[in-house]
């Protein structure tokens, strides 16, 4: 099979016979849903490719090969009137410099829109009735003259805008006042980027430009245009779009399964590769109702592709470009209170909630404003590092992490903010290694009672129970090149806080699968000051009335849930279960069961 990783042109895949997931059924629902649209999703999610699908569909210079793009395919064999009956402009905003003053961003601006109107004449001069002036300096007088020059033709124009909040984005995430300043400068007054879209505007009001279908990430840019342009309609939340980005568990598993043929698998090793993806790549929503999630389609395409090569799962399952939403991370954790939302992402109970998805971002907002729960946890949505969750009793929007790869953004972020001491950093890791050689969970412990709730001290966050404790041990052991790291995996109908099952390929090395239930007890339950507390002998510590209960309890649960995982495992399984019982934020008790 030939996957189209990093491939977003639509004429190529069909006529080079790469895999593709017909999406075309969705043509009609959007025309019916309007004529200037707005759809966002987050990086790497396939926007571009239906923006190629719909030049592709539109276009009149296309119309002889309507049959051989989509003969086979659903619109195909119910087209609708409009196909093949656009002049089709394209311009994409991920091209345009986001450095510089506002002049020569402005100037960017234009020089992009004039270089695609010279490629738009270059690809239709055989169907224009005349020439078309391209101004050197002012893109919205080429633009006037090709609508001119359509004006002329029995067809009309179609604009399709990419990535229409990338510089936007990159000026607001850049956290300098001159970014805020460079951006008003393009929105405020006659800016470039407002005039633009006043032009765009202004155009679909009779004057050739019939349709309109932006793509983004965010909703930032619009909420400055205001009456710059206002008539877009918002279809990113709509359920029949679900999966217009993203593919479904039936059509990951049905390519997985020719993968793993072609590589001799056998039923069980195919089971298990589908689980790897379904853990790490699966779990996005993009509408408040309930709705089957769907797979990252770039990162699916990843894993297959090294699949096929390689007939192994890849060791990295974060593919490395993606890796930049680590800074949308950043971004937040660098806010008052954002360091708090992260942690509540990561520990989900209660889940992290809101009312109403935030639709506005200003850049001014993003750059100086204060910015509660809310605004954040929005943010983090339309970045693809939250996703819909369900709702609350009280009917809020419940936003979770979506999958693991997400999970491990988090973490390395959460590590960040607790640990940030590169050494300290390194010690954690050599304590973990020692662990997972000798079984001795003593060094781990002793890490945390150490730095992490020293740290706890200095930091004004919401710590406060086993959740809290959980949170510290997933950040501290997380290593998803070695585990499937799962926090309160579903076992014997009931919940384990952390669960680590070594990854198939990496049974070959004496790793351990883990299993760990953690309990806390506050210090006025105990009737200790810390100062007390941190002063006790281990034994004497073990000892302290309230603490035994509470390893007996969480010894308990997980013989109950040792017998589950070795029913799901088998013999493969090679688990090491850990009781800890956290007393406050000092120290720490640990037992391993039997």
């Amino acid at each position: 099979m030939k996957f189209p990783y990093g491939i977003s042109d639509f004429h190529k895949l069909i006529t080079e016979d790469y895999f593709y997931v017909d999406r075309t059924d969705r043509i009609p629902v959007i025309e019916e849903m309007g004529e200037q649209l707005l759809f966002l999703r987050p990086r790497r999610f396939g926007k571009s490719l239906w923006l190629s699908t719909l030049a592709n569909y539109y276009d009149v210079a296309r119309a002889g090969e309507f049959e051989r793009l989509f003969g086979h395919l659903a619109v195909g064999q119910n087209p609708t009137p409009r196909h093949n009956q656009y002049f089709v402009l394209r311009w994409d905003f991920s091209l345009v410099a986001a450095y510089g003053d506002a002049n020569e961003i402005a100037q960017a601006l234009h020089r992009h829109v004039n270089g695609r109107i010279q490629d738009f004449v270059t690809y239709y001069q055989q169907m224009l009735p005349g020439p078309i002036e391209i101004h050197p300096t002012d893109a919205l007088v080429s633009l006037q003259s090709v609508l001119t020059a359509i004006s002329q033709t029995p067809h009309k124009l179609y604009l399709l805008i990419d990535e229409y909040d990338n510089f936007a984005n990159e000026l607001a995430m850049s956290g300098q006042p001159t970014g805020k300043a460079r951006y008003d400068a393009l929105l405020r007054g006659e800016g470039a980027l407002k005039t633009l879209f006043k032009a765009v505007k202004g155009a679909t009001s009779g004057f050739g430009l019939d349709r309109v279908f932006i793509t983004g990430v965010s909703p930032i840019v619009l909420s400055d245009l205001t009456s710059g342009y206002n008539s877009a309609r918002n279809i990113y939340l709509q359920p029949a779009l679900n999966d217009l980005c993203g593919f479904t568990e039936v059509e990951i598993a049905d390519a997985l399964s020719q993968v793993a043929d072609a590589c001799r698998f056998s039923a069980s090793q195919t089971a298990e590769a589908l689980e790897m993806m379904r853990t790490f790549y699966n779990g996005y929503r993009f509408c408040e109702e309930p709705a089957p999630p769907v797979y990252n389609p770039t990162l699916a395409l990843y894993f297959m592709q090294e699949f096929q090569q390689n007939c192994r799962n890849p060791s990295h399952m974060l593919d490395s470009n993606l890796a930049m939403d680590r800074g949308k991370l950043a971004y937040i954790a660098s806010l008052p209170d954002g360091g708090q939302v992260l942690l509540d992402a990561v520990q989900e109970e209660p889940p992290l909630a809101l009312s109403v998805l935030a639709d506005r971002f200003g850049v001014e907002d993003m750059l100086t404003a204060a910015k509660d729960a809310p605004f954040m946890a929005s943010f983090l949505y339309y970045f693809g590092v939250l996703t819909f969750g369900g709702r609350t009793s009280l009917g809020h929007l419940i936003l979770r992490i979506p999958n693991l790869v997400a999970r491990k953004l988090y973490v390395e972020r959460v590590q960040d903010m607790l640990l940030p001491d590169v050494r300290a950093q390194d010690a954690g890791r050599q304590a973990t290694d020692q662990f997972l050689l000798s079984g001795d969970l003593g060094p781990v412990c002793a890490f945390v009672e150490q730095r992490y709730f020293r740290v706890f001290d200095n930091r004004d966050y919401r710590w406060a129970n086993e959740l809290t404790v959980k949170t510290v041990f997933l950040t501290l052991l997380f290593n998803d090149i070695a585990y499937i790291m799962d926090s309160e995996p579903a076992l014997a109908r009931a919940y384990a806080d952390l669960s680590m099952i070594v990854r198939p390929e990496m049974r070959q090395y004496a790793l351990p699968d883990l299993l760990f239930e953690f309990k806390y007890v506050a210090l006025s339950e105990a009737g200790m000051t810390a100062e007390q507390v941190r002063g006790l002998t281990a034994e004497t510590l073990r000892a302290v009335p309230v603490v035994a209960p509470r390893v007996a309890e969480a010894t308990a649960r997980l013989a109950e849930y040792r017998t589950a995982l070795q029913a799901k495992y088998g013999d493969r399984l090679r688990l090491r279960c850990y009781a800890v019982v956290s007393l406050g934020f000092e120290r720490l008790v640990w037992e391993e069961c039997p």
